[in-house]
């Protein structure tokens, strides 16, 4: 029972945090480039980078098996250089997670810089700021709130993440297996046991998550 519940808790962290990381670094400069710029197609840019909003997860998944599968470009590029494939691996899984958790990030941070009045970034580069700095310690520090807001709900939608996982990663115990399909796998088993203390396990953390998202409204 150890073994069966404490393993997909660690892997969902895992490929949570990693994926947070990608997530927030992808999502701010995603954001701020937005933000900042007028060009043509910029509706249509921005449609496509929240479309996993309302996607399907078995469309997310079909595609990611399309785009990294063994037989795409990117995909046997991947097995050239690590040797061996990125499906039904942890990394598929954080991929997946990855891009459904974006566009909660990619918002978060977009309506955070939005509200920044630009006379401030303006002052901070009329004393001798660079773009940079001016980014790292006027801009980020005035949306800190949107931030960190769409961290937290970043990383709790990439620890549920289940449909585009399973099809991409898999249900492999001990590998691929998540706390979101070892729920499945376990009702579907008739082991209610390790169900309901997974349940209770996510539900503890997202409850957590979002008493910490409270406090930054």
């Amino acid at each position: 029972m150890n073994e069966t519940f404490f393993s997909p808790v660690q892997l969902s962290l895992k490929i949570a945090f990693v994926s947070l990381i990608i997530v927030f670094l992808l999502g701010i400069l995603l954001a701020k480039w937005m933000v900042n710029k007028k060009f043509k197609g910029k509706v249509i840019a921005e449609t496509i980078l929240l479309l996993p909003l309302v996607l399907p997860p078995t469309v997310i998944g079909f595609l990611l098996i399309v785009i990294f599968g063994n037989t795409s470009p990117a995909g046997k590029w991947i097995e050239w250089i690590f040797d061996q494939p990125v499906m039904f691996t942890w990394w598929a899984g954080v991929i997946a997670s990855t891009v459904v958790a974006l566009p909660l990030m990619y918002q978060s941070a977009k309506t955070g810089f939005s509200t920044i009045d630009p006379a401030i970034e303006e002052a901070a580069r009329v004393d001798g700021a660079g773009e940079w700095k001016v980014f790292f310690l006027v801009t980020m520090p005035l949306a800190h709130h949107s931030l960190i807001t769409g961290a937290i709900l970043s990383f709790a939608r990439a620890l549920g993440e289940f449909g585009a996982t399973l099809m991409f990663a898999g249900n492999i115990p001990g590998k691929t297996q998540t706390m979101s399909t070892a729920i499945y796998m376990s009702i579907e088993s008739g082991n209610m046991k390790l169900a309901w203390l997974l349940v209770i396990s996510m539900i503890l953390i997202s409850f957590f998550m979002l008493l910490v998202v409270s406090r930054y409204k």
